[in-house]
């Protein structure tokens, strides 16, 4: 079967459903848990890469020793058309190492079920077309992506922060987002810590489970689809 190596930057932090989605497929995912210390691979052998979600900015490298080695795979990712899929923090990778700047405590923050809009240029791609014009998912961030990398396309927004969903290349998409989460990932969630965000831990997750079966139905396809390009294999 075709293998993913998933990068898990923190405890409550692994691939949750997508995981699932891509094992349903035909797809092993092979979880890398760097933040307890597990070396990982100097080398990218397996056939696609997730870089998941972190309290940590791409190059918080004293807080997150493993980051070095996380960047040097989206690099290998990148160079040898490797299928790569970010999220939050992985996302925000994507973005420095393509050439993008992500900026800490960025402005307004995102907590809970957010509405994510899809651009036009996301008509045609080959992970988020066809989708529905608006998709609720989870969002649990303050830093952001403030420049996506030269010659990335544009793929999916919100109000508060603009670079939701990226592509660049043919095969590396990024996401703010946390298209992984279930709603009951919420309810670990901090609450006084949201609470001095503006934001209601019980309010938050009652939205997302009402926005769950959309949610659901939409990032099931997107991860359906990544599974297939691991599967095709590199170009």
């Amino acid at each position: 079967m075709p293998r993913v190596l998933a990068v898990q930057n923190e405890t409550n932090g692994g691939p949750g459903r997508f995981g699932e989605w891509l094992e349903a497929a035909g797809v092993t995912v092979d979880v890398a848990t760097a933040f307890d210390g597990s070396a990982l691979p100097s080398r990218l052998e397996h056939d696609g890469l997730i870089v998941l979600g972190g309290g940590y900015l791409p190059d918080d490298d004293d807080r997150a020793p493993w980051l070095p080695a996380t960047r040097a795979l989206v690099e290998q990712a990148l160079a040898r058309s490797v299928p790569f899929f970010g999220i939050c923090l992985g996302g925000q990778m994507l973005a420095s190492v393509g050439g993008g700047k992500v900026q800490g405590d960025a402005g307004a923050p995102e907590h809970g079920s957010t509405s994510i809009t899809m651009r036009a240029e996301a008509a045609d791609d080959m992970i988020f077309g066809g989708l529905p014009a608006a998709v609720p998912a989870i969002e649990n961030h303050i830093d952001a992506i403030t420049a996506l990398p030269p010659g990335a396309v544009w793929l999916a927004e919100t109000e508060r922060c603009p670079y939701q969903a990226f592509r660049l290349g043919d095969r590396a998409w990024g996401v703010q987002f946390h298209p992984e989460a279930k709603p009951e990932r919420i309810q670990g969630w901090d609450a006084e810590y949201t609470r001095r965000r503006g934001f209601d831990l019980d309010e938050l997750y009652a939205a997302a489970a009402t926005d769950d079966p959309l949610s659901r139905a939409a990032w099931g396809e997107v991860a359906s689809r990544f599974a297939t390009l691991v599967k095709e294999g590199r170009p």
